[in-house]
């Protein structure tokens, strides 16, 4: 064949194809490559507008395929590719950058745009084309003039003079040229003599200690050298699956303390009132290295927190909801919750061995209710970006005074702008109190709203028609939990109602992945737990509490009500 000088250069490599593309494959496959198929993982959600030219966008998410899938079967699948082929197709006009349609709809508007994309030129499509000005197989899927050329780069072979020095043969495939008569002989032969020059060359790799892999790009982008550490095995896609989770188990950690730090340092502060920012001027205003500044920015990229500008700019950015959630100064900002897990959630996990064996974590948790301002504003933050979907989960517009028995005063000024109607009581400690207030939002009319002083264990109760306990029974042992809903049903009359914010457990306690967690967390807390939708109608229940439901709003807190008999 034409290319089999260049071709046989990778007889007994491991060459991978880093798309599941069909149209690719069969363009290499007629070639006579001899290849294996992983599908990248890649999410494709590189920032478009980010880039000069679509084919940049095109030639960077090439690449990004082709890295994804060479480090994923160095780590994952411990196996080590020679060359790893990554290509991605896109349409341009008038600048718009279109990938593949969606649905129906999405095709027929791509369709309408001069006939913009939504359909394989190779196939009916190709009536539409009045002309290609390029390479064909680049439309239809992957450049093939261009990767050879590539190759020819990487393992010195002269392409042009391959084609100059040979006869050009039929369009046949490996499958056809096997079928055909005149070829067998030719193709046992071939056949042995390649099965021999893979087993040398993998007894090679097995014994040297580095590889190198090629990403080449299947949108005219250079050949990229990678080097990582050499082995060899397959594993089935089941293996596969579940190496691939448990390395992301094992490196969870990492992504935490990321976030973590990042926080810390107010990495996202720095960067909200941006352009966008070099590694070098974080690092000024951090007061920290070069280096390490940009190694813990790159693995906030990695983490989707940030965004980085393609080629040598290097230019660093929030992402929209590292904005919204990650800035100290944002109206939903959780980043004082993201500290309180650093400083004391975090040290108490690294103690987990030893509370499973002795029972509690040997380390008398900090006091929700003694514990000032940093705890309060851990709760009240995430809280604030989930209130609405408590106050709203049921229709509480029948009662007219609440009562709010926790120190989540957030979520007392969110019911006052959703029931109009309702009077407020926030009830708890003096220092706790004073911290609740700092909580209220710019401009909201407190004259709904007083604050009592008291204890909720020791102290008369306020009269209410709703009472409300956010974050609080799951940080109580269970006799002091039986103490406080026995002193609340006492207080309640016939129909009052009772609404809890709590991250409720799934019954099967084997889902909810955040749930089960935060069990455990409560569990290194001196004990305390979370609990179950029916566990929570049980105790309910026990305290005279009827009708009690459960609503799982997805996000951080799930809400329950429930009506005194």
């Amino acid at each position: 064949m034409v290319l089999n000088p260049v071709i046989s250069k990778l007889v007994g490599k491991c060459v991978v194809l880093a798309s599941a593309s069909p149209r690719r494959r069969e363009i290499l496959t007629n070639v006579g490559l001899r290849f294996e198929v992983v599908p990248s993982w890649f999410k494709e959600t590189l920032d478009k507008s980010s880039f000069g030219m679509p084919s940049d966008y095109a030639t960077e998410t090439a690449k990004e395929k082709a890295l994804e899938v060479a480090k994923r079967m160095h780590l994952k699948h411990l196996k080590i590719p020679d060359v790893v082929i990554g290509a991605d197709t896109i349409v341009s006009i008038d600048g718009d950058i279109l990938e593949k349609p969606v649905d129906k709809q999405d095709a027929h508007t791509m369709l309408s745009r001069d006939k913009a994309g939504g359909y394989g030129i190779q196939a009916l499509g190709g009536m539409l084309v009045e002309y290609v000005h390029g390479d064909f197989l680049n439309v239809v899927g992957f450049p093939l003039n261009h990767f050879c050329k590539k190759l020819g780069e990487i393992y010195n072979t002269d392409v042009s003079r391959c084609i100059a020095d040979h006869s050009i043969p039929s369009w046949k495939g490996l499958s056809d040229l096997q079928h055909d008569p005149a070829n067998q002989k030719e193709n046992v032969t071939a056949e042995k003599k390649l099965k021999s020059d893979q087993s040398a060359a993998s007894e090679e790799r097995m014994n040297r200690p580095s590889a190198v892999k090629c990403c080449i790009s299947g949108a005219r982008g250079p050949a990229k050298p990678l080097h990582c550490l050499s082995g060899a095995s397959t594993m089935s896609e089941k293996n596969v699956e579940w190496l691939h989770k448990i390395a992301d188990l094992v490196d969870g950690f990492k992504a935490s303390k990321v976030l973590f730090t990042a926080s810390k340092l107010k990495v996202f502060d720095v960067l909200s009132a941006q352009h966008g920012l070099r590694s070098s001027d974080v690092a000024q205003r951090l007061a920290a290295t070069v280096d390490g500044t940009e190694r813990l920015l790159d693995a906030c990229v990695s983490l989707n927190l940030l965004k980085k500008s393609p080629g040598t700019s290097q230019v660093y950015k929030n992402t929209q909801f590292a904005d919204m959630y990650l800035v100290s100064g944002s109206e939903n900002s959780i980043q004082d919750y993201i500290i309180y897990a650093n400083d004391h959630i975090w040290p108490l996990f690294s103690h987990l061995d030893s509370a499973i064996k002795e029972g509690s974590s040997g380390k008398k948790a900090t006091d929700l209710f003694q514990n000032s301002e940093q705890t309060l504003s851990a709760i009240n933050c995430f809280i604030k970006v989930t209130g609405d979907d408590i106050v709203t989960a049921f229709d509480l517009s029948s009662f007219k005074t609440a009562c709010d028995l926790g120190c989540a005063g957030v979520l007392t000024y969110q019911m006052a702008n959703t029931y109009q109607d309702m009077t407020f009581v926030v009830f708890n400690l003096p220092q706790i109190l004073e911290n609740i207030k700092k909580f209220q939002p710019r401009g909201q009319n407190l004259c709904r709203i007083t604050f009592r002083e008291g204890d909720l264990f020791t102290d008369d109760l306020p009269e209410a028609d709703l009472y409300i306990l956010a974050n609080v029974l799951h940080y109580w042992k269970e006799d002091e939990v039986d103490f406080l809903l026995s002193r609340l049903s006492q207080k309640c009359k016939p129909g009052c109602g009772l609404l809890l914010a709590e991250l409720v457990l799934c019954d099967q306690k084997t889902k909810s992945n955040r749930a089960v967690l935060q069990s455990l967390d409560m569990f290194l807390q001196s004990e305390r737990r979370e609990r179950s939708g029916s566990e929570y109608k049980k105790l309910l229940c026990k305290h005279g509490f009827t009708n009690v439901e459960v609503k799982h709003t997805e996000t951080l807190l799930d809400a329950i009500f429930c009506i005194k008999q």
